[in-house]
């Protein structure tokens, strides 16, 4: 068998998995930019949103930060992976970028 993946043939968010005779590209973890294999221990670097903890990319709770990421008065920061989103607090809706009472 040929190693194929030594030619690095696939994309760089893809890693090469030789299989006999062939090989496969496989895409990177979400928590990766650039890999060497299957998983967030695998990342070349994290990606935007996540921090190398234990050897592994780790998403990165926003709404814990010290500084406020969600500044608008009634508004509620919910961490999403990789990121982060402001949403209306309950008994509130957005009503053109302000939260107003339901």
């Amino acid at each position: 068998d040929l190693d194929e993946c030594a030619a690095s043939p696939c994309k760089d968010h893809q890693y090469c998995l030789n299989t006999d005779g062939s090989f496969s590209c496989k895409a990177c973890d979400a928590s990766c930019v650039g890999c060497t294999g299957e998983g967030s221990e695998k990342c070349k670097t994290c990606a935007s949103g996540y921090v190398k903890e234990d050897e592994k990319c780790t998403d990165i709770n926003e709404c814990n930060l010290p500084e406020k990421v969600c500044t608008k008065e009634n508004q509620d920061c919910v961490n999403t992976s990789g990121s982060y989103k402001c949403v209306c607090s309950e008994g509130f809706e957005d009503k053109d970028g302000t939260c107003v009472q339901t």
